[in-house]
């Protein structure tokens, strides 16, 4: 079977995308402030402690972005 691509089906799957993109940079920046804030970090190592987050970070929203985009144009789903 093929995936069914229409208009409302890849706006589903953006909102979807957006959605669940905004809820993983909420998690993931809370996490970050409290362990920056728990060892009184500022300046250098702030920006050092963001960039180790920046990987797994992205790695989270593109799973999440082809989840989103997997189940919004499932056959199945239809």
């Amino acid at each position: 079977m093929q995936r069914v691509r229409t208009t409302l089906t890849v706006t589903r799957a953006v909102s979807a995308a957006l959605f669940l993109s905004v809820q993983v940079l909420i998690c993931i920046g809370t996490v970050y402030w409290a362990i920056a804030e728990t060892l009184g970090m500022a300046g250098t190592a702030a920006l050092v402690l963001a960039a180790i987050f920046a990987l797994p970070s992205a790695y989270v929203i593109f799973l999440a972005v082809r989840m989103a985009y997997e189940a919004e144009t499932d056959p199945a789903n239809q």
